[in-house]
């Protein structure tokens, strides 16, 4: 007997079985993956639509009864909304963008300079990384209390101009991934650091300078702690507004208009990363590469 051995059409139509399977589970676990994520979104959405007695229920409602549009309406109007979202806004872009240039000068810095001790202060700069927010930030508001910049935007100035030790890590990858002979031609142009910096490394770091933004400004607009501390109920941000101004006449909380101004909270996040979506994945992606 002869042994026979497989067609080259029926190898070719296992490996097509395989492949359909492979992405079939991939798919089912990114579905999985991404159910997970926008779970707890979902619920809020689902919260802001309810009555305050559907969500103390007991057992759980998981949908209410009747759709309670107006719980967004009267969380609109029942505090300054505008106001305290043009204040968080006002915050996230003077910290975003101050911080975003002042990281990437150092990064760059970093990157392409070299200095005695430069490796030093690199690893000095990375283990701040490990340092909690709450660890400096009651020193930090003695020093501005001292400076007189309690309620006022100042601190956020001061903290962009600082940099952050993540984004310079960041801008650090990717400055250190450019070609040497784009350096040695700027220099050989007459071209010094500090112009190299603006005219040719920073116009190639998009996809970085978007990353950066997206990161700096989500930090900004979801920090609570600082506002708290730092800002009169006048100047502080939506965040802490939420958590603070939606009570009864009793000082009680109002779940249902918490969770409604939360969704709207969370909207320009959203709309911001979607429009920036692709220079956010490509910085992330390039910021690791040589």
């Amino acid at each position: 007997m002869t042994a026979t051995s497989p067609s080259p059409k029926s190898s070719a139509s296992a490996a097509g079985v395989k492949v359909r399977v492979n992405r079939l589970v991939l798919y089912t676990v990114l579905v999985v993956i991404t159910g997970l994520f926008l779970g707890p979104f979902g619920w809020l959405v689902v919260s802001g639509l309810k009555t305050q007695a559907e969500l103390a229920s007991s057992p759980v409602r998981w949908l209410p009864e009747h759709i309670q549009w107006h719980n967004f309406t009267d969380a609109f109007h029942q505090i300054d909304f505008l106001g305290y979202a043009r204040n968080s806004l006002v915050i996230a872009l003077v910290y975003a963008t101050l911080v975003t240039l002042s990281s990437a000068w150092v990064g760059f810095g970093f990157a392409r300079l070299n200095a005695p001790g430069k490796k030093t202060l690199f690893g000095v700069l990375l283990g701040s990384m490990m340092l909690p927010q709450l660890v400096t930030l009651l020193p930090t508001y003695l020093i501005f209390a001292e400076l007189g910049m309690v309620d006022t935007y100042w601190p956020w100035v001061l903290w962009g101009l600082s940099s952050a030790p993540y984004l310079v890590f960041l801008f650090r990858q990717f400055f250190a991934g450019l070609p040497r002979e784009l350096e040695e031609a700027a220099i050989v142009d007459g071209c010094g650091y500090t112009r190299m910096f603006w005219r040719i490394f920073l116009p190639q770091s998009w996809p970085v300078v978007s990353a950066s933004f997206i990161i700096a400004f989500t930090w900004t607009w979801g920090d609570y702690i600082a506002p708290q501390l730092l800002l009169s109920s006048d100047r502080t941000t939506l965040a802490v507004a939420i958590m603070s101004a939606y009570n009864t006449p009793a000082g009680q909380p109002v779940p249902e208009l918490q969770a409604a101004a939360s969704v709207m909270y969370v909207v320009p996040i959203l709309l911001i990363f979607l429009v920036a979506q692709r220079g956010f994945v490509a910085g992330m992606s390039t910021s690791g590469l040589k």
